[in-house]
């Protein structure tokens, strides 16, 4: 029987899919150098070939047992067992070598072994979300909002002034435009009725003159 170490395979997983054939009795690991604090999300399905039928197809009763190791400190970040396709999902806490192992839990006949049909799609995330920065950079927009949404207030108050200023200064021009107008008038009238006046005087006082 083949060991349950099976081979090492050295492959770029980031944002990569892949499939690969291996025995029941072993086990396939990939390993990936990663940076801390990063997300990786796997996918993988699982399909055993049916001798009877020819084609390979699904068998739930197999079950896919998932491990994720850091090589440098030995800690297991994921061990996990689940039905023929699922998803795993883990963290980096330290920067370097991760070694994703899979096996199935079937463990095949005395003279032969079962033929698994492996899809991996594994997808290395960019680093873990910083919520202390975004929420600084949330209360950084909020300010700012709050200092743009006073200026705004301050430009439409002032505009306001400068209208009320504006209304002050037409009622207050056509305010004297029309004591123009009528001081005007006045003066006219004035004028015509000194001249009325002293025409009627000039004529009472030559008519005098000539009775005389």
């Amino acid at each position: 029987m083949r060991s349950l170490l099976g081979a090492v395979l050295l492959l770029p997983l980031a944002a990569q899919a892949l499939h690969f054939y291996f025995e029941s009795n072993e086990k396939r690991c990939f390993m990936e150098e990663l940076p801390s604090d990063t997300i990786v999300e796997g996918h993988y399905k699982a399909l055993l070939w049916k001798e009877e039928a020819k084609e390979w197809a699904t068998d739930e009763n197999m079950g896919i047992h998932v491990s994720v190791e850091e090589l440098a400190t030995g800690h297991t970040v994921v061990n996990t067992r689940g039905p023929p396709e699922g998803r795993f999902t883990f963290t980096s806490h330290d920067p370097g070598d991760h070694n994703i192992c899979l096996h199935s839990n079937i463990t095949g006949g005395w003279l032969s072994n079962e033929h698994i049909k492996m899809y991996l799609d594994v997808n290395v995330g960019s680093s873990k979300h910083d919520t202390e920065t975004d929420l600084n950079h949330v209360t950084t927009l909020t300010s700012k909002l709050r200092e743009l949404n006073t200026k705004v207030a301050d430009i439409q108050r002032e505009q306001r002034y400068m209208r009320e200023v504006e209304a002050t200064f037409r009622d207050a021009s056509e305010m004297t435009n029309t004591r123009a107008v009528w001081w005007s008038i006045v003066q006219i009238v004035v004028l015509v009725g000194a001249a009325v006046w002293q025409m009627r005087y000039l004529k009472v006082y030559f008519e005098d003159k000539k009775l005389r």
